[in-house]
């Protein structure tokens, strides 16, 4: 389909979204046509979405469901390849793939030949972390607010080949960045090998100056992996400024690709001294495909990638970005003085986007989420102490409104007394 034709074929599907909130005045119409200057524009894009009735969802940092264009292009592509059967598997998935991976590679700066697609974060993180040449007294760097299941793959990796993985706090309110480095550099020593860490905290939203934390690495020899999962299709950035040395995302989140889809980026010139968990097509291959082999797989989901790409381009990175960050200020900068009430995220506005973390004194994490839903009728998810973190999970998106957030809010306040 030509690009004309496409940008025809944009309409916003599900003008009623059945959301208690959905605004009165908005209408539906092909994006093409949106202002983005408009007053209405984002009450323009929630019609986009389908929204359950039943709850507000405020957990949109596990999965972030598909606009119903999006779906509907999905669904066509189940169809066709159903169709088309063998032929299509055995011709055309890999190309597609690639170009797939390579509009990936266009967003986030990066080459196409350094970037593959992947199931998700974790698959694209372990892939490196298992085909690491590693010797026994190595070092790798984690932190105590990484992803549960990465740091079981660092374990397995303690087990299998003798290193030593070394556990940092990352302060949830820095005074400035040189504290975060700080943190790092002091458990650096010359057996240090390779540090993972969080482009974006994914229990609290924090994102970490990593590019000052690459360049202190690299001062000492060693390679730094990012755990993007929540970053691309959230806030705007090019992966080459920040000087990691690998990168994993889950695409499924913030980019609102179908569920089952990530990506893997390698620096350049890298991805040979990295050994593959599976054995591809063809051995010793000197591209990074060496390590993308798992066999038949839901290529749907691939064509997809460039369909989500597309409803993410039409709405602006940056402009994006800044509704994210928005949205997530509106409602934090509201309670995070009030007593019995504690934002696990930094209130410097550049350190977060979407993403925040909130507890209450009075309640626990698990409590807090229960109450939220069975009396508030907000969905989120609690975080015990993960960490050093108690609290839950705020993650609204680009369909979320000031009147759902306000209704938090006086939960929130409700619950911590400060009604």
């Amino acid at each position: 389909m030509n690009k004309r034709k496409f940008l025809k074929s944009l309409a916003f599907l599900g003008i009623g979204s059945g959301s208690i909130f959905s605004p009165e005045k908005a209408k539906a119409k092909s994006i093409v046509d949106l202002d983005p200057n408009a007053a209405d524009f984002w009450d323009q894009i929630r019609t986009a979405y389908k929204l359950k009735p039943d709850y507000i969802n405020l957990e949109n940092g596990y999965y972030c469901f598909l606009p119903e264009e999006t779906l509907e292009n999905y669904i066509k592509h189940l169809r066709e390849v159903n169709y088309q059967a063998s032929s299509y598997m055995r011709t055309v998935q890999w190309d597609n793939k690639a170009k797939s991976a390579a509009m990936v590679a266009e967003l986030v700066g990066a080459s196409p030949d350094e970037v593959v697609l992947t199931r998700n974060t974790t698959e694209s993180i372990d892939l490196i972390i298992s085909g690491y040449h590693w010797k026994a007294g190595d070092e790798a760097i984690v932190s105590n607010q990484d992803y549960g299941s990465l740091l079981n793959m660092f374990e397995l990796a303690e087990r299998r080949y003798g290193i030593k993985v070394k556990r940092i706090d990352i302060p949830m309110h820095p005074e400035n960045d040189e504290e975060i480095v700080a943190t790092y550099e002091r458990a650096m020593t010359p057996n240090t090998r390779l540090l993972m860490v969080p482009h974006i905290v994914n229990i609290t939203g924090h994102i970490l100056p990593v590019r000052k934390i690459a360049d202190m690495a690299h001062s000492y020899g060693a390679e730094v992996m990012l755990d993007g999962a929540h970053a691309v299709g959230h806030f705007d950035f090019n992966i080459s400024e920040l000087d990691c040395d690998y990168y994993g995302s889950s695409l499924h989140k913030w980019l609102s690709v179908p569920l089952g889809c990530g990506m893997l980026y390698v620096k350049k010139g890298k991805s040979a001294q990295i050994r593959p968990l599976l054995a591809p097509y063809e051995l010793d291959q000197k591209t990074l495909l060496n390590l993308n082999h798992t066999g038949t797989h839901p290529v749907s989901t691939d064509l997809s990638v460039i369909d989500a790409l597309n409803f993410h381009n039409k709405m602006g990175s940056k402009r994006k970005e800044d509704r994210l960050r928005y949205i997530q200020r509106y409602w934090s900068d509201q309670v995070r003085d009030l007593p019995g009430i504690n934002v696990n995220t930094p209130k410097d506005p550049h350190r977060s986007c979407a993403i925040a973390n909130v507890g209450l004194d009075a309640m626990t994490p698990a409590e807090m989420a229960k109450t939220l839903m069975d009396k508030y009728k907000i969905f989120t998810v609690a975080i015990n102490g993960a960490g050093g973190v108690n609290g839950c999970r705020i993650s609204p998106n680009v369909y979320t409104s000031e009147a759902e957030m306000d209704k938090f809010v006086q939960a929130l306040k409700e619950m911590s007394g400060n009604a």
